[in-house]
C-alpha cells in the first residue's frame, strides 16, 4: 500500500498573507530611488512602491 499523506485545509492567514491589507488601502511604502526625475514634466519627483503588492505612488516636488 502507499503512504497515506494527511489533507490540511490551508488557515485563511496563509492563503491571504500580505494581501488583506494593500486591498484595504494600508500599503507598506518604500522609496524607489531608480528613478527620481520625470522627463515628461522636467521636474524632480519621489516614486514611492509598496512592499508587499508592488503598486506605485509618485509625489512631486
Amino acid at each position: 500500500m502507499a503512504d497515506v499523506i494527511p489533507f490540511r485545509k490551508p488557515s485563511p492567514r496563509s492563503r491571504h498573507k500580505g494581501k488583506t491589507l494593500c486591498r484595504h488601502g494600508h500599503h507598506k511604502w518604500r522609496v524607489d530611488k531608480a528613478k527620481q526625475f520625470d522627463v515628461k514634466q522636467g521636474r524632480l519627483v519621489t516614486i514611492y512602491r509598496c512592499e508587499r503588492c508592488g503598486k506605485e505612488k509618485v509625489t512631486a516636488h
